[in-house]
Formats: structure tokens, sequence, C-alpha cells
């Protein structure tokens, strides 16, 4: 039984997630291949991370000849709002006002970077205004 996919991924089953979706589907062997290279996998450990998104609903799979291919279930825009949305609730009291505001007194931003935020919130505005 699929649990639900409320509940947030993990650091590793993130990784293997990002893989996933820049790949848009593949074997086991093919995930190894796209993930990140500094630490290895051996084929089991992969194959268990990717059962455990299967159950969770974030992978679909199918047999195609004698191996597994995944595909992701939620597209990665979708995860990412739902991950903010939960850090938004957790830390900044469901207020992403105090989650931008935080975000944009982070001294590690340039110039450049918050013209950028500025102009996304402005396109924002003249798209709710049309």
């Amino acid at each position: 039984m699929a649990r639900r996919r409320s509940e947030l991924l993990t650091d590793v089953e993130l990784e293997f997630m990002i893989a996933l979706w820049s790949l848009g589907s593949g074997s086991v062997r093919d995930i190894m291949g796209a993930l990140n290279g500094e630490t290895k996998r051996a084929y089991t450990s992969v194959a268990t991370i990717m059962k455990i998104l299967d159950d969770k609903g974030y992978v679909t799979s199918e047999r195609q000849a004698r191996s597994l291919v995944y595909m992701p279930a939620i597209q990665r825009d979708e995860y990412e709002g739902r991950s903010l949305k939960n850090l938004s609730d957790a830390l900044f009291g469901g207020t992403p006002t105090a989650l931008v505001a935080r975000l944009v007194d982070n001294e590690d931003l340039t110039d450049e970077m918050i013209q950028e935020i500025k102009e996304i919130i402005d396109t924002r505005i003249r798209k709710d205004d049309d």
C-alpha cells in the first residue's frame, strides 16, 4: 500500500529524485550514473531507495526487459512548492512574507539576485492585475 505523498523526502531520497527528474525516467543503473559522484552507492542501496520512493508514491515503475524503469510521479516544481509551504508553516508560522523577508535579509544575496527577486514579484503583481 502506497503511503501518502504529503511527507517530505529525506536528503538521500531528494538526491535520488533530483537525479530522476534530470533523467525523466531510468533504471537503477541510469539513476546511479546520474547521482552526484561524491558518494558511491551500491546497486542494492539505490534499488532500495527507489523502492521506498515507489512505496511513498513519488515514483512509478514499469518492467522493461529485465529491469524496472522508474518515472517521477510528481513534478519537481510541485515538490518545491510543497516543501516551501512546509518550511513556511514550520519555521515562519505559515507567513510567506516572513520567509521572503528572511531570504532577502541573507547577506549572501547579491544586488543582482535581489533585483531578480523584485522582477519576479513585479511580474506576479502584473499577472494578478490582469
